[in-house]
């Protein structure tokens, strides 16, 4: 793994060293999976990518510099975060990942790559000198093709889940139920700042509406050819409008939500909208807006955490134009 005369490295050229192989085993990985290169079980949505690969990374980061010089304890930690990031980089400059995914793996890589270098670390120190220490790591590079062709079958799930935000708007029900039975094209100067957009979630355009009524449909799009079609299927004027909701997944082009993320793709969905108007003192109306949303995924903690997250964004700024624009009236 190293080279024989590795003694002659310090330890600043020791610690580039390890991160360099850090950085070329995770892209490496990334690449393989993006061209097919390893069985069909080891894919990025998967604890074994996710979870197992930036835990290797950070570990061999580590333990090449440890196992011959000692060096601070938060090295451990903070060592392995440059070829993580380096390898990020490189994906989304290859044009493998998007901003998107980049953004929702970046906190959980991070985190798994101090564990790995913190272990890495330790063992490094507790093998130094010793010749066990290249079968150690050699060991550990494999863990991603132990892990990966049982995770479906132990942690796979399916499960949906609810997002719930409201607004408080001082208008008439009227006023509102108009704002939201169907949405007029959406200014970009309409829309607050969002963290979601930011990161590559496309801005809310406009829906309209077929006809008023049970069994109407409404067309909701989104910047970057991104469509939904709701079926509406409650229609209680100035109370309650809910709609089932179904994504065009395959007129979603790839530079606009990456296939790991593509709503109604395998590993997530959003099902199913529903506004509601509750009447508050002095002439208020509190708007309620909900969704429901699939996860199905061998990380459903995760990923049901980041879909809550970019779906109350994204309804909040809804909710932000329809009060403005009420308010206004």
């Amino acid at each position: 793994m190293l080279p024989v005369d590795q003694s002659r490295f310090d330890l600043p050229r020791l610690m580039v060293y390890g991160a360099t192989i850090g950085f070329v085993y995770g892209l490496a990985i990334r690449i393989g999976i993006y061209r097919n290169k390893f069985p069909s079980w080891l894919v990025v949505m998967s604890v074994a990518f996710v979870l197992v690969v930036p835990f290797v990374m950070g570990f061999v980061t580590v333990f090449v510099a440890e196992r011959r010089e000692s060096m601070a304890g938060w090295y451990w930690v903070v060592l392995p975060w440059i070829p993580l990031f380096g390898a990020l980089a490189a994906a989304g400059v290859l044009l493998i990942e998007g901003l998107i995914c980049i953004g929702m793996f970046a906190p959980i890589g991070m985190g798994c790559a101090s564990l790995g270098g913190i272990m890495g670390g330790f063992l490094g120190r507790v093998a130094r000198g010793r010749r066990s220490s290249d079968m150690i790591a050699g060991c550990v590079l494999f863990l991603p093709l132990l892990v990966a062709p049982l995770e479906q079958q132990v942690l796979y799930s399916r499960e949906i889940h609810e997002t719930k935000t409201y607004i408080d708007i001082s208008a008439p029900a009227e006023v509102v139920w108009s704002n939201i039975e169907r949405v007029p094209k959406i200014d970009k100067g309409e829309l607050p700042i969002s963290w979601s957009h930011r990161i590559g979630f496309p801005d809310p355009v406009e829906a309209t509406l077929s006809y008023e009524g049970v069994g109407a449909v409404r067309h909701a799009t989104f910047a970057g050819e991104v469509l939904f079609i709701e079926n509406v299927d409650v229609w209680e004027p100035q109370k309650r409008l809910a709609f089932s909701i179904h994504a065009q997944t395959d007129q979603i082009p790839n530079t606009t939500l990456d296939e790991h993320v593509r709503i109604g793709g395998p590993f997530f969905d959003v099902l199913r909208g529903e506004y509601e108007l509750e009447s508050l003192p002095g002439g208020v109306i509190r708007l309620h807006l909900s969704s429901r949303h699939r996860e199905s995924t061998t990380f459903n903690w995760y990923a049901r955490w980041w879909a809550d997250a970019v779906m109350a964004d994204l309804q909040k700024r809804i909710l932000y134009v329809v009060k403005t624009r009420c308010e206004r009236r």
